[in-house]
């Protein structure tokens, strides 16, 4: 696996692992609640906007990839409206949990496409000139927002 995907892949890796904390809670852990999607967001908001700047553009340019990343756009626009939703109501809401299971889908569903046809996809028509620039971006993005 070449650099970028492994840095991508590790950003999935750690928001299954908050969701699935977050599906454990009860509606009595308000704190944890709160702190865990506080920490999701920003997980999210970074990996959206290193996807949408470094990752995504090179691969709309080409006409074998194009299409799966305008719904990749689309799929981190639903995910961000759901998030704006789950944060209007009250962790101890009885919708609540409901709600971040509809999240976990949606994500389950655009990480898996992401890592089974974007990842191989882009591995085939991007050069290891640019994967290698990429990665070297992600890299960079991840230490200003440390």
């Amino acid at each position: 696996m070449t650099e970028p995907f492994k840095l991508l892949k590790k950003d999935h890796d750690t928001v299954k692992a908050i969701l699935k904390e977050l599906l454990e809670t009860t509606n009595r852990a308000t704190h944890k609640r709160s702190e865990l999607l506080a920490t999701l967001k920003e997980e999210l908001q970074l990996h959206e906007e290193i996807e949408e700047q470094l990752f995504y553009p090179p691969l709309k340019a080409k006409s074998e990839t194009k299409d799966l990343i305008l719904e990749a756009y689309e799929e981190h626009s639903v995910v961000d409206d759901l998030l704006a939703k789950i944060a209007q109501i009250e962790t101890n809401d009885e919708t609540w949990k409901a709600k971040i299971t509809v999240l976990q889908e949606c994500l389950k569903h655009h990480i898996k496409e992401e890592e089974t046809q974007i990842f191989p996809k882009a591995k085939a028509v991007l050069s290891q000139v640019k994967l290698k620039e990429i990665a070297t971006g992600i890299e960079a993005m991840k230490q200003e927002n440390k």
